[in-house]
């Protein structure tokens, strides 16, 4: 008996803000490696995942979202987008379905961009109409197929829900049937291209995102400062400081008395705990850095920015 043929490749998610692509990558994964709020544009760097299944390996490249670009911050986040675009076997589009059938006049609009670059593309295209959590009458979802199926012809339309994995099975079927022939280029059991650090942050990132309210969480970075193990204790030291844009913001987030920080990093504990395997002490310090988001040294210092 021969045995099965390998099959690796990458594929790249993309999309609008808030369309669901990191929640989509958490469970084809089975695992939490990208952070998910109800905020747009949660995502800043390409975070990259591998799921491994029998002779199967499909790398994806989770991206953030596509938004006008305004900015040196929101530029990098752009660029990341077309970069994965240039290395992906798969092309993955994922779009609300909630949203334009609600509102089909955004459709175009959100879209243009990335529509105007797949319009010749011969690669494998898969466009993700998730959210159909959100409307029990499916007949809803027609007009939007149609238009769809005009804007990209060539493009497999595959609705779903993310959040109930309702059709997730299906779709990494799909995927795999796609991949090309291939050896795997990751070990079976790496989840991610992120450092520990990075992902981290990214956790701390979340909380804050899910904490505080209207442009705060979009004017915060996160970083790891220091890191350490402490085998007598049997447990990791982490120090992280909170970058954020104003003074008054610096307030917000440490909170009256520190309660929200001090929530911020219990909730944080929680996961980071999960994620090394241990315990953890963390300390988080928020310090104020004006206009960070336009500062190219330290944009590239996070990892936003390619060296």
């Amino acid at each position: 008996m021969s045995e099965a043929t390998k099959r690796c490749g990458w594929v790249a998610l993309m999309g609008p803000p808030n369309a669901g692509k990191s929640t989509l990558m958490n469970a084809l994964l089975g695992q939490k490696i990208t952070i998910v709020t109800p905020k747009p544009q949660t995502t800043r760097n390409q975070i990259v995942g591998i799921m491994t299944e029998g002779e199967t390996q499909a790398i994806f490249m989770d991206t953030p979202g596509i938004a006008q670009a305004r900015g040196r911050l929101s530029k990098a986040m752009i660029q990341a987008v077309w970069q994965s675009l240039a290395t992906a076997d798969v092309i993955m589009l994922m779009l609300d379905a909630d949203l334009y059938i609600r509102r089909p006049e955004f459709l175009a609009n959100d879209t243009q961009a990335l529509m105007q670059a797949l319009a010749e593309e011969k690669r494998p295209i898969v466009i993700v109409v998730n959210k159909i959590d959100l409307f029990s009458d499916k007949s809803k979802m027609l007009p939007l197929l149609t238009q769809l199926h005009e804007m990209l012809p060539q493009a497999e339309i595959f609705p779903m829900s993310a959040m109930n994995k309702d059709g997730l099975e299906a779709l990494k079927k799909l995927i795999v049937g796609y991949l090309p022939e291939a050896e795997f280029q990751f070990p079976e059991d790496q989840l991610s291209t992120a450092p520990m650090r990075f992902m981290v942050a990214e956790i701390i990132r979340e909380k804050l995102f899910l904490h505080m309210k209207q442009e705060v969480p979009y004017s915060v970075a996160v970083e790891v400062e220091n890191w350490e193990e402490d085998p007598e204790k049997n447990q990791t030291i982490i120090n992280a400081i909170i970058y954020v844009a104003r003074p008054s913001h610096k307030s917000m987030v440490i909170g009256r008395a520190g309660a929200s920080i001090k929530e911020i990093g219990t909730e944080a504990r929680k996961d980071i705990k999960a994620l090394v395997g241990g315990k953890v002490h963390l300390e988080l310090w928020v310090k104020v850095r004006e206009n960070w988001s336009e500062d190219v040294s330290f944009l590239r210092d996070l990892g936003m920015i390619a060296e």
